[in-house]
């Protein structure tokens, strides 16, 4: 895997992706300049450099630059006919968007490879999930498997949200991680009538140069 790009090592090729761990003096749109207006130099900067992630990897699929401004779940307005995913921690951002004639949805999460507090801990697993990295971390100890959990979270809520415009809590969704890669997830069964039809769901995570990342998807 190369560490510079971890995200791009996990997701199929037909998924464009932008990753740099660099912020970027990039240009917003009026409409995006309007949400982080009055934030802090360093929000700023980290907005700005997911929109610049997230036209360089539109422009990978031949789509045009656009306005890409947080919709009600804090999820980006994508063009027509694309789907997508921005994520961003201390020292990396990344972008990735796909057609939505192949993908349904896609779900990218990045964290620091550090331990979470144990409170937070606490907060967003069950004890069995809890165990379950417990004895990940004895096995591999170089691995943050606390919050790669929590990042496994983020990305199933973000592919979640944008199908089915609903909620997802932290309770919601029990994931459970392979050593080949992958993880899996189990949605609270009280869910799955917010989809028309049930979906194939693949997972995958890596860890490299200090940052962990997640990745759900579904094809089309």
């Amino acid at each position: 895997m190369d560490g510079s790009r971890p995200l791009r090592g996990v997701l199929p090729p037909a998924v464009a992706v932008v990753e740099t761990r660099a912020d970027h003096a990039a240009e917003l749109w009026p409409a995006e300049a309007a949400v982080v207006a009055g934030a802090a130099p360093a929000r700023q900067a980290e907005f700005a450099t997911g929109r610049w992630c997230a036209r360089a990897a539109l422009d990978a699929l031949g789509e045009p630059a656009v306005p890409l401004v947080p919709g009600p779940r804090r999820a980006p307005s994508w063009p027509d006919g694309v789907v997508g995913s921005l994520t961003h921690c201390a020292g990396y951002r990344a972008a990735a968007v796909a057609r939505a004639n192949q993908f349904r949805a896609i779900g990218v999460d990045a964290e620091p490879n550090l331990p979470l507090s144990e409170a937070v801990l606490t907060r967003v697993s069950s004890e069995a999930e809890r165990a379950g990295v417990g004895a990940l971390g004895r096995s591999q100890p170089g691995i943050a498997w606390d919050r790669l959990l929590f990042s496994a979270k983020e990305s199933v809520y973000k592919a979640w949200s944008v199908l089915t415009q609903a909620p997802l809590g932290f309770a919601d969704a029990v994931v459970g991680f392979g050593a080949d890669g992958t993880f899996a997830f189990a949605l609270r069964a009280t869910l799955r009538p917010a989809l028309a039809e049930p979906l194939v769901w693949h997972a995958a995570w890596a860890v490299g140069d200090g940052i962990a990342v997640t990745a759900v998807w579904a094809y089309a």
